[in-house]
């Protein structure tokens, strides 16, 4: 966990966790200790102690979430019991939240768990808010997620992208999962065309780390779209693939009736799976995706029994 990251304002310190907790943005300033995208929730208590290491006897006075995928906004409800502290959400989810309603908040659809949270305020594009002293904006980035916002400070030319870019793609695109139009996809076109109009000089994505080589990074998201977009199915099995190696990382094993399972009580893995293969197919198809993931050493299985990866997050 690197907690140091250069060319970055000192006041600014980025939190690098691994891809079941999004990364922590620390700003620590003389009027307000804020804190960026909180983990997932089985992370919440190393999210906790992370903080109160920076802080000190310092409390923390707000969270800012950029989207509300549950390994975006786990720790939440933590971090609020701790400290007294304010919350911005995406606009677009503030009813959605006030309700706590799963199905629409995401978190019943791909299996994963979120303790309740409160909000004090809300993101929209096109405002602005301080974080560590200078300015940031706020920009809308829907496709990997369609309440999604990214924050970009032009003085310091510093992008917090969330899953919108990586240094070597970007999150599912998860309103394409209906498979019945381009939804998503030229949204996600469309935010990376706005990040190429941007001068920036450092990119602190959701996951993994902080990268400067940032055309490097939008040429191959481009090639990555275009492809993903060429075959809808792709990013069908791409997000099967996540969901289950996330559930994976969660939960540390499982069995491969209890994943099958999963694909009828969790709707957005249903939909990947749907667009792959008629249902009574749906045996064969996780069998199959089980195997690449062996392949690629993302998780074991041996007979009816799938573990995740030692020494994996």
């Amino acid at each position: 966990m690197n907690l140091d990251t250069p060319r970055l304002p000192a006041s600014m310190r980025v939190f690098e966790r691994g891809w079941l907790s999004s990364n922590n943005v620390l700003f620590v300033d003389d009027t307000q200790a804020a804190i960026v995208d909180t983990g997932y929730a089985t992370h919440e208590a190393q999210t906790v102690e992370l903080v109160r290491h920076a802080l000190g006897a310092r409390p923390l006075d707000l969270i800012v979430n950029t989207h509300l995928h549950s390994d975006h906004c786990g720790g939440n409800a933590r971090l609020q019991a701790e400290w007294t502290c304010d919350t911005l959400i995406p606009v677009a989810e503030a009813d959605a939240v006030s309700a706590w309603d799963e199905h629409r908040l995401t978190f019943r659809g791909t299996g994963q768990t979120c303790e309740r949270f409160a909000f004090s305020g809300t993101l929209a594009p096109g405002a602005a808010l301080v974080l560590g002293g200078p300015r940031w904006d706020v920009l809308g980035a829907p496709g990997h997620d369609p309440h999604s916002v990214m924050l970009y400070c032009a003085s310091e030319r510093v992008l917090i992208s969330a899953d919108a870019l990586w240094q070597n793609g970007f999150g599912v695109i998860f309103p394409a999962l209906d498979g019945e139009s381009d939804e998503g996809f030229a949204e996600q076109q469309a935010v990376l065309e706005a990040i190429a109009k941007l001068d920036v000089a450092v990119v602190v994505p959701g996951h993994g780390a902080p990268f400067t080589n940032v055309q490097e990074a939008l040429d191959r998201a481009f090639s990555r779209l275009a492809w993903l977009r060429a075959d809808p199915t792709r990013n069908a099995k791409n997000a099967l693939k996540v969901l289950t190696v996330f559930k994976l990382l969660e939960l540390r094993q499982t069995t491969f009736a209890a994943l099958l399972d999963m694909l009828d009580g969790a709707h957005i893995m249903g939909a990947a799976a749907a667009m792959l293969a008629p249902r009574h197919a749906w045996p064969a198809l996780m069998r199959s995706v089980l195997e690449d993931l062996a392949k690629n050493g993302a998780l074991g299985v041996e007979g009816e029994r799938v573990t995740a990866p030692r020494g994996s997050v």
